[in-house]
């Protein structure tokens, strides 16, 4: 499912006044790293009791700590000291400083798509499930995928609108790519230039892994100014009337790293694509909207100009039907989970119904020995209220996933008690936690709190909703 545009998590200082929903989003959005953090460690010391097994839990830790625990402290960490205004640079999902912006275009998009499709690059594919994995085989494997999907950066709060790529030797390691990114109405560069978009070229010359979070990802050719020239030099090669001018010095140039921890160097000039003498055919090529395979870029498909190649920047979509972001679709389904796993609870009982008769109830408050069939009784009516409690937690999933908001924070607020008893026990009674025991029940609250507390899980119930409209 593709994911929603979101901003990057910041994690700002309190300007003024804040609202309690805020206050509550942020404690949860920090309790969550923590948690996270407290699992890291618990899997690290159970991979010593596993022997040959251990090497399974380090996987299990590898991917815990670089896809969720260090992700998460970088996003409280950035959000702190990274600045939240235009510097020429993009941020990835983590709040880390990205890719330098390199690039401006005049021109609207139906124009851009028009020229990079002349100048023989190919469209990305959306970031989802499917096109991940895609990825992940042809890199493996060392087969082509012309459009290989980009990873997310962001620029005025929010992903890239589109990308472009060129693979290189049909080798999906190797690439030149180029983000591009609507600039808000009004907005002016430093200096008082005026474009309508911004973009950011860099070359990928190989898979590795992420010097910052320990994620595998691509590695970026240092030089950013090759890439951008060599973007520069093939539009205007095209022939189809662009035109470009430099600002020049337009950042100081410096050597710096991106997100993935590669040097970066540039000069600080600033190419201004001109495209808005390009011309545009009606109906005009172009490219798929990114899932649908290996042809849609290529081809494209003929659509109306006027109606499939409005902008996807700021204002164009209405707010209120933006699509379901995957990390609602995980914590909704992770509560499932955790929901049904209590079906095995009650099945164990049934099945052993005795043991549990003499164990749990076999005795009142007062010490006094129950009959059989007042023993019955409460346990079943236990029982009882242990499965009205699985369905109401069902149904707290469902509305997660319908996108309220109060559900989300019940369902937060729910995993937050669940870990604080699990700790308090841990730490006050010795009780240990491992595989054998709560480990994957604890595990379980702590990916719900990570993906409901996300940025992009709380701009989605937060989104503002449509009215119902009544006939008359």
């Amino acid at each position: 499912m593709p994911e929603v545009p979101e901003l990057p998590a910041k994690v700002t200082a309190w300007p003024g006044t804040v609202s309690a929903n805020t206050m509550l989003d942020w404690f949860f959005f920090v309790f969550g790293g923590l948690a996270s953090v407290w699992l890291a460690v618990l899997v690290f010391d159970e991979s010593f009791a596993w022997g040959w097994g251990a090497i399974a839990v380090g996987i299990v830790f590898w991917l815990l700590l670089a896809y969720l625990v260090l992700p998460r402290l970088h996003r409280i960490l950035t959000g702190i000291y990274v600045p939240d205004y235009f510097i020429g640079r993009t941020r990835t999902s983590d709040g880390l400083l990205g890719d330098p912006v390199n690039l401006a275009v005049d021109g609207d998009e139906a124009q851009i798509h028009r020229a990079m499709l002349a100048a023989g690059w190919t469209r990305a594919d959306k970031l989802t499930f499917r096109t991940s994995w895609k990825i992940v085989m042809s890199t493996v494997l060392r087969r082509s995928y012309d459009e290989a999907p980009v990873s997310p950066l962001y620029l005025f709060g929010r992903q890239q609108d589109f990308a472009y790529q060129q693979e290189v030797l049909n080798n999906p390691a190797k690439r030149h790519h180029v983000r591009f990114w609507k600039c808000p109405d009004g907005w002016l560069l430093p200096g008082g230039h005026r474009v309508g978009w911004l973009a950011a070229g860099t070359f990928d010359k190989s898979v590795g892994f992420s010097l910052f979070t320990l994620q595998v990802t691509h590695k970026i050719d240092a030089n950013t100014d090759i890439e951008r020239d060599h973007i520069v030099d093939t539009l205007l090669s095209a022939g189809i009337g662009v035109q470009a001018k430099v600002i020049s010095d337009f950042s100081t140039g410096y050597h710096s790293r991106n997100g993935g921890g590669d040097s970066i160097q540039t000069d600080g000039d600033l190419p201004i694509i001109d495209l808005t003498h390009v011309p545009v055919p009606v109906p005009v090529p172009v490219p798929g909207s990114g899932a649908s395979g290996s042809g849609a870029s290529r081809s494209g498909a003929l659509r109306s100009a006027g109606s499939e190649l409005v902008s996807s920047g700021v204002g164009s979509a209405d707010a209120t039907r933006i699509p379901r972001p995957s990390a609602i679709v995980v914590g909704s389904t992770l509560i499932a989970a955790r929901a049904l796993s209590g079906l095995f609870v009650i099945v164990a009982v049934l099945v052993d119904w005795e043991t549990f008769l003499h164990a749990i109830v076999l005795e009142d408050l007062d010490g006094e020995a129950l009959s059989r069939a007042q023993a019955n009784s409460v346990l079943g009516v236990l029982l009882g209220l242990y499965g009205l409690v699985l369905l109401l937690y069902m149904l707290l999933g469902f509305l997660v996933w319908r996108g309220h908001n109060w559900a989300r924070v019940v369902a937060m607020a729910g995993a937050t008690f669940s870990i604080v008893l699990s700790y308090l026990d841990y730490a006050n009674n010795g009780q240990a936690i491992t595989l054998r025991t709560t480990l994957a029940s604890l595990a379980l609250d702590i990916l719900i709190l990570l993906a409901l507390s996300s940025t992009v899980a709380r701009r989605y119930a937060r989104r503002p909703r449509a009215r119902p409209r009544f006939r008359t």
